[in-house]
This record gives C-alpha cells, sequence and structure tokens, in this order.
C-alpha cells in the first residue's frame, strides 16, 4: 500500500471514530448531570430532615458534611477533578446563585448579563464576551433570582416583572422576566469591587492625567460642586468614589443612592439608600424625599449617586444654599447635554419656573462637569472637564478646560493613541478654590 493510500486510510478511520467519541463524550456529560442532580436532591432532603437554614452562612460547614457523605457514596468511582466540581457546583446551587457564583468570584469579570438560560454575556476589560456558563432552563434562572430578590424584601412574578436589587456585596441587579422579555429571564449584574479603585489605578489605566487629577483635587477640597456626566457603564460611580476620597477626614458627609456602591474611607459618613414601593405599591422613599432630609442632618457635603427625576431641583437647591462641595453624577453624552439634562428634569419635576430661571440656577449651583466615556477599544477615559461660567442673556456659557484628543489609531495593545491637553484657559473657579485655602498651580494649564 503506497503513502497516499495510508493517509487516506487513517483519515477514513479518525473520521469514523469521531462520532463515536462526541457519543461518548455526550453520555458521559449527561450521567455527570444525572448523578450530580440526584446527589443535589439528596442533599436537599438531609438538609430538610436536619432543619438548617441554606441562606444562613453559618451553616455552610454543615450543608458540606452532608455533601461529602453523600458524595462519597456516591460518586466513589469518580476522580478527584470530577467529585471537587460535583461538590462546587451543588454547594452554590444550596447557598449561593447557582452557576453565576463562578462568574460573581471572578474579579476580571466587572458585568454579568443572563440572556435567556443558555446565553450569559459577561464583561471583562469594557469588552462584552459570551460565557461557558448556562443554565438548565428558564424554571432554573428563576429559581436563582427569586433567591437574589428575597434577601432584599422583593418578589418578581407576572404582576411584577421588573426589579432593582442588590447582592449582600453591593453589586447591583436588574431583573426582568416574561411576558415583558421575549428570550427568558434576564438578570444584569452590575459587580461591585470589594476593593475601592485609587486615583493611582485610574493614572495607572491611562483614564486622565496628572495635572487633571491635580486640579480636581483642589476643586474637591475647595468646595466646588460637581457634576460627572457619561454613558451607561462608563465609569461614573467610579470616578464619582475617586473625587470623594479628596473630601477632608473632618467633614461630614452625607451620601444618597438608589443601590449603596460608593464606598468612602473617611470616618464621619452617612450612607442613605432609597426604598422602593412594596408590593401593595406602598413605603416608597425616593432620592428626592432622601436629598430632602440630608438637609436636616447638618451635612459639610452632599454626594448623590445618580440625579435622574424631580430630586434635581432639590440637589441644585442644596448647591445653592451654603453645601458646597456636593457632587452627584447624571447620564449624558457632553457636557453641555447634561446641563440640558438638568433643565429637562427640573421642568419634568412640575416646577413652574421660566427657563431664564432654571439657567440662572444651574450656572450659580454648579461649578464643574466632568465628563467620562467608555471608547470602542473598552478603555473608560475623562474626555472632558468643563468649567460652568455663567450666562449671557439666555445662553449658558461654558468653557473646557481639559479634554482627551485621539488620532483614531490604535497602539500595539488594541488601545487608541491619544493624549491628554489643557486648553490653556484659567478657570474663573480658582478664586473660590483659593478663598476655601486650596492651594493652586498655573502650570495645570499649561499644555
Amino acid at each position: 500500500m503506497g503513502l497516499l493510500e495510508r493517509i487516506e486510510q487513517r483519515k477514513q478511520s479518525q473520521t469514523d471514530e469521531a462520532p463515536d467519541e462526541s457519543k461518548k463524550a455526550a453520555r458521559y456529560a449527561d450521567a455527570f448531570e444525572n448523578l450530580k442532580n440526584r446527589i443535589h436532591q439528596e442533599a436537599i432532603n438531609e438538609i430538610n430532615k436536619a432543619n438548617i437554614i441554606p441562606d444562613k452562612r453559618e451553616n455552610n460547614d454543615d450543608i458540606q458534611k452532608i455533601l461529602d457523605e453523600i458524595i462519597a457514596v456516591e460518586a466513589d468511582d469518580l476522580n478527584r477533578a470530577d467529585r471537587f466540581r460535583i461538590m462546587e457546583e451543588v454547594l452554590n446551587e444550596i447557598t449561593g446563585y447557582g452557576p453565576l457564583e463562578v462568574l460573581l468570584k471572578d474579579p476580571a469579570v466587572s458585568e454579568i448579563m443572563v440572556n435567556g438560560p443558555h446565553k450569559v454575556f459577561i464583561e471583562k476589560q469594557g469588552k462584552i464576551q459570551l460565557s461557558d456558563v448556562c443554565f438548565k432552563d428558564n424554571e432554573h434562572v428563576m429559581n436563582i433570582i427569586d433567591r437574589i430578590v428575597s434577601t432584599v424584601g422583593r418578589h418578581v412574578d407576572e404582576s411584577s416583572p421588573m426589579v432593582d436589587a442588590r447582592l449582600s456585596d453591593g453589586s447591583r441587579v436588574n431583573v426582568i422576566i416574561p411576558p415583558l422579555s421575549l428570550v427568558g429571564p434576564v438578570i444584569t449584574i452590575r459587580k461591585f469591587s470589594k476593593k475601592p479603585i485609587t486615583v493611582e489605578q485610574l493614572l495607572n489605566f491611562g483614564s486622565l492625567s496628572q495635572k487633571m487629577v491635580s486640579f480636581l483635587e483642589a476643586c474637591v477640597k475647595g468646595k466646588l460642586n460637581i457634576i460627572v456626566s457619561g454613558g451607561t457603564g462608563s465609569g461614573k460611580t467610579t470616578l464619582l468614589n475617586v473625587l470623594s476620597s479628596f473630601i477632608p477626614d473632618n467633614e461630614r458627609i452625607i451620601t444618597i443612592e438608589d443601590a449603596a456602591e460608593l464606598q468612602l474611607l473617611q470616618e464621619h459618613v452617612i450612607t442613605l439608600e432609597s426604598r422602593p414601593a412594596n408590593l401593595e405599591g406602598k413605603g416608597q422613599i425616593s432620592i428626592r424625599q432622601l436629598v430632602k432630609n440630608a438637609l436636616r442632618m447638618r451635612p459639610d457635603r452632599i454626594i448623590v449617586g445618580e440625579v435622574r427625576s424631580a430630586e434635581t431641583i432639590d440637589m441644585l437647591q442644596a448647591m445653592n444654599t451654603g453645601h458646597d462641595g456636593s457632587l452627584t453624577t447624571i447620564h449624558a453624552n457632553s457636557p453641555r447635554d447634561a446641563v440640558s439634562r438638568i433643565e429637562t428634569m427640573i421642568l419634568m419635576s412640575g416646577m413652574e419656573l421660566p427657563l431664564r430661571a432654571i439657567r440662572d440656577q444651574a450656572t450659580s449651583a454648579i461649578d464643574i462637569i466632568i465628563q467620562q466615556s467608555r471608547l470602542r477599544d473598552g478603555t473608560r477615559k475623562v474626555i472632558n472637564i468643563t468649567e460652568v461660567v455663567g450666562m449671557e442673556g439666555d445662553v449658558i456659557v461654558m468653557q473646557d478646560l481639559f479634554n482627551f484628543e485621539t488620532t483614531g489609531q490604535l497602539d500595539a495593545t488594541g488601545k487608541f493613541k491619544g493624549v491628554f491637553r489643557s486648553s490653556g484657559v484659567r478657570p474663573h473657579c480658582l478664586e473660590k478654590i483659593i478663598h476655601n485655602g486650596v492651594m493652586v498651580n498655573d502650570d495645570w494649564f499649561i499644555d
């Protein structure tokens, strides 16, 4: 037999064996899944007999002992790696959030997006990708959703198919289920960093320059009112957390958020969190109510996680009535758009004010707008630092102090090439900063 004939024969034999190998792997996977389900059910029965509450962390050791005993009997013919895998997956189902646990524990994953049972996407380094994780079916996803929302006293069903919740570590969770979602139950988790990102890390990431950091630190210490603007996932809350770290330790700080995410290290911090309505539609406490209440709590600083509706007018009034140094975020595509959104939200709040009065209120309250953006390469950068100067006629006058200029080209790591530049303009707000006893440096504004 010639060489060509032997090669063809070998190819044919490999082709013939391939289906058998794939069938064998599929049979093993099915058998493994059936064994895991059986161990899971036996463990639940034993836990119920022992009156152990799975949701309590202190009971985890007892549950693990029960699983060890069951696996030793039911899976004695499996290798150590498969036995450990069964232990981990069943333990996650009983005491954690099932298949999501491995993603929640991965520090590289910043966002988890469950689009029905068979498509779980994740965000890593600013890029979205499909993960290997999947659920058995819609019911499996619903079980995990019930476990998530029950911890914050919420409920989700067809009559109430949308809910916002928070995990024990502070991660934000949004859930929407059928009939509103046509792909099955959808879970979106914005993970909560256990260690707050520092200004040094932002510098290392290339999110802003050292001159910009020095100026923003002076702005915070000099009690300027600052708004961080940007789109979803652009890093507004992270930047707000970094700015908050510049607040002196001897000041009384009140933070107000829908879901508590800010991690302030100062000693004198009061954290307030809004509350949704209960199943009867009662008991809601809005951000606006909390802002009003915070004014009676003798704050040196008020930090609102995000203004998105009627609380905007109260926030501006607080900035205008002696509560300088307030910080907040807003969804907008540019500093100019941020001001326009503020005007719109005040009008939507029912305040019957002329547009000129609203603009006067906004310009006297807001000193600096920081525009944060997530670029197409996945990086998050401060692309503008803009000063709100005042009014000329009916027009709000603003000037850029710093901006990020990109060439549109990519470097060797796939990131956009670009530089942070100063406009060369000396800000009007420096007088207020100096008046509050903070040193400034004119070199910050020389490119």
